[in-house]
């Protein structure tokens, strides 16, 4: 196993998951890398509307989720992993973690991709369905078809709550950084045998310094604006050498439209 689930909850829940799935990882950045997420930069939910806080039920922020419809939520599996619909919330609209505004919904159902076990064996894919329309405009996502936004370079975004440093305190503001894709045979250099590239993308620094990390799991990686990837794992947060890994949201589309239109 490679560092921790991008997923932040309580410490014992911490120590459960970390043996369970890597996920939320380090998108390393590197010399003139944005800053914190890890090396990013405070941004709103007026930036990005879609983006929701994955809370318990006492909304207690632990993962981050995209809004694709006013019903739909697309996040990580190994967030949803142990939780049930009376366990979870949904938050849209609050740029902060302590905050009160915003719009708070029930779930109504959470799929899981059938096939998922570990974050590291990928699939990691789940679709929540709200009880409460969100009145805040939508992400759009990748189709099967749009593979070529994945080139080596490309420049991607992040956003969530997450840690701003490996397990440290979570960001009571939403941040997000721009990192780079990093190819397959790079990233496979990194983690061996765990990166399976038909499930999963890397993005980060050669040098590290930017990142998502504990907390950020499940949240957007966007290229040109629209939802290419979920936060998923990596070894620590920005270390050099280990980009976080993201789950290659291509591979499992008509899934997720399925579960979008359901």
């Amino acid at each position: 196993m490679f560092g921790l689930n991008r997923a932040k909850k309580t410490a014992a829940a911490l120590a459960a998951t970390a043996a369970a799935a890597t996920a939320l990882v380090s998108a390393p950045a590197a010399v003139a890398a944005p800053q914190p997420i890890v090396g990013g930069s405070t941004t709103t939910t007026t930036s990005y509307p879609f983006m929701m806080q994955i809370t318990d039920a006492s909304q207690s922020q632990f993962c981050g989720g995209t809004l694709v419809s006013a019903t739909k939520v697309v996040t990580a599996a190994h967030c949803m992993v142990g939780e049930t619909t009376s366990s979870v919330r949904v938050v849209g609209g609050r740029t902060y973690r302590n905050g009160t505004n915003g719009t708070v919904s029930r779930v109504s159902k959470i799929w899981i991709h059938p096939s998922y076990t570990d974050a590291t064996n990928g699939d990691d894919v789940a679709v929540l369905t709200l009880s409460t329309s969100m009145p805040y405009t939508t992400a759009s996502y990748v189709s099967s078809s749009n593979t070529s936004v994945y080139a080596a370079g490309t420049t991607a975004r992040i956003v969530g709550w997450g840690t701003t440093s490996a397990n440290g305190s979570s960001s009571n503001q939403l941040r997000t950084a721009t990192v780079p894709i990093v190819s397959n045979s790079s990233c496979a250099s990194s983690y061996g045998s765990s990166f399976v590239a038909s499930d999963m993308v890397c993005a980060g620094y050669t040098s590290g310094g930017v990142d998502t990390c504990q907390g950020d799991s499940g949240g957007p990686l966007l290229i040109g604006g629209v939802l290419a990837g979920i936060t998923s794992w990596g070894e620590g947060c920005a270390d050099a050498g280990y980009p976080g890994v993201y789950t290659r949201l291509t591979t499992f589309s008509s899934l997720v439209t399925t579960q979008v239109n359901s």
